[in-house]
């Protein structure tokens, strides 16, 4: 009988799968997690092409949207300062409200970022074309601008929120998600670049002819349409369009390698919750969260100081954050730029000091690339050791800090548009009036330059530097480990129950 029951049990110990007999194999399952978690020179570079939509068709209008609506669209500055401040400010609301449909979107084959990029882009591009479009009628030119620029913008909300969210869900490790944001802000600088290059060589080549005489500007103007100006202001539209649709195809083509080359990941312990949090809920503690609150204030400021662009130096940043810390980085890389912006304003205008403060302000704008979006996951790892149970937050946090910079870049615009209707700016002048030139002088040199320094104070207040960094990321792996321990017991545990 002994012997019956000691060959019974043999041989259901036979049975039984062997990671539940030997739980000390367990080190041996997270290091694999670990390695699964390593992502690719592929992935990245897949996951970095995805941020160029976005830099390219918001360089493209950031850079040239202005100019189109006053002296090829031909609308007055005030109309254009509604069209630019108004679509802008629909963008920023646009950003939480993107971010609570996703919240509140169910996980897929696809994962649940992925399909909302998927389908934006087709009718992102329709709209975008249309912006650079100048319709027959002259009434209700403003609206049809503010329509689509207003479309356009939500839509490429519904694709930039996932994406930005993605950073969470692509690795679950902190230097891999760090390395993959350098990765991604290195396109992103050349997006800008590519943006800027495409549109500004395209419609370069046609040339509108401007008013001589800035004081007699209505009569010159009227003048002007009658020889020449009809043909070449069609042919300055056109190219308009041409750049559009150029812009447009790697629009696609980008949002196409993102959807292929990268695969979304849920966390361990986020499959453990009965129900998803209610938005409000979820919104209510993100700005309660003081980490998230002194970042996103911090960047407010200094993402309103530059509108320039930088490439080279991108994976120097990642490198000295990586040695001396984020902090550190932020107060260096963005505070050098202080110096030459005072040089501009205090100099009078020459090429060689323009082109020391472009690359200086290159040097400090990979910094302002960079920083944000590498630190604003530390923020979501702070937020999650201090809300273990509340899980579906981070389209919250990365829609709402796109909303503030997007809420700068809109008060920037609005700001400078208004600025050049009071101050006389002639449309299609071929020069303008000093008071119109202090003008944009003290935008681009004293603003900025008051912007930085309270961006700076406010990093003061910046709770996550290194060490603390260091110990989120030891509790946050012990969490992972625990829910996966708890996840494969059980299993195990199922499993025994069945094979008994």
């Amino acid at each position: 009988m002994a012997k019956g029951e000691g060959a019974e049990s043999g041989s259901a110990a036979g049975l039984l799968p062997t990671g539940i007999l030997q739980a000390g194999e367990r080190p041996v399952q997270v290091k694999e997690s670990k390695k699964k978690n390593q992502l690719s020179i592929c992935n990245k570079l897949c996951y970095a092409v995805g941020g160029t939509p976005y830099q390219v068709t918001g360089c493209a209008l950031g850079f040239f949207l202005q100019i189109y609506l006053l002296d090829v669209a031909q609308v007055d500055p005030f109309s254009a300062s509604i069209i630019l401040f108004v679509g802008r400010a629909w963008d920023a609301i646009t950003d939480p409200l993107v971010g609570f449909c996703i919240s509140k979107s169910p996980w897929t084959r696809l994962g649940r970022l992925m399909p909302w990029i998927i389908f934006s882009t087709p009718l992102a591009i329709i709209a975008y074309f249309l912006i650079w479009f100048v319709p027959d009628f002259q009434q209700g030119q403003t609206l049809w601008y503010l329509l689509f620029y207003c479309l356009f913008e939500t839509l490429v909300t519904c694709f930039h929120v996932p994406y930005s969210a993605l950073t969470m869900f692509i690795s679950t490790e902190q230097s891999e998600r760090d390395s993959a944001t350098a990765y991604r802000m290195t396109v992103e600088v050349l997006g800008t670049v590519l943006g800027t290059a495409i549109q500004g060589q395209i419609v370069g080549q046609a040339h509108t002819p401007c008013v001589q005489d800035a004081n007699a500007s209505t009569v010159a103007l009227e003048g002007v349409n009658r020889t020449q100006s009809a043909t070449s202001l069609r042919e300055t539209q056109n190219a308009y369009l041409l750049a559009a649709g150029v812009i447009a195809s790697i629009y696609v083509i980008c949002a196409v390698i993102l959807t292929l080359g990268v695969r979304e990941q849920r966390e361990p312990y986020e499959t453990q919750q009965a129900k998803p949090m209610p938005f409000f809920r979820g919104l209510r503690l993100v700005m309660s969260h003081g980490p998230y609150i002194k970042l996103i204030a911090g960047f407010l400021f200094t993402s309103l100081a530059f509108m320039f662009s930088a490439t080279v130096t991108i994976p120097i940043w990642q490198w000295f954050l990586t040695r001396f810390g984020k902090k550190m980085a932020v107060y260096i890389g963005i505070s050098s730029a202080v110096p030459f912006l005072i040089l501009v304003a205090l100099m009078e205008s020459n090429l060689i000091v323009t082109y020391v403060v472009a690359v200086a302000a290159g040097v400090s704008v990979a910094a302002a690339f960079l920083l944000p979006w590498s630190m604003l996951p530390d923020v979501i790892d702070d937020f999650h050791l201090k809300q273990p149970h509340i899980h579906g937050t981070e389209p919250i946090f990365f829609s709402f800090y796109v909303f503030f910079t997007k809420f700068a870049s809109g008060v920037s615009l609005g700001i400078s548009t208004l600025s050049l209707d009071f101050t006389g700016y002639q449309t299609r002048g071929c020069s303008q009036p000093a008071r119109v030139k202090f003008t944009l002088k003290m935008l681009v040199t004293m603003a900025p330059i008051v912007l930085i320094l309270i961006g700076l104070l406010l990093f003061k207040l910046y709770p996550i530097d290194e060490e603390k960094r260091r110990q989120n990321k030891k509790a946050l792996q012990g969490l992972r480990e625990e829910a996966s321990s708890s996840g494969c017991s059980d299993t195990d545990s199922t499993e025994l129950a069945r094979i008994l």
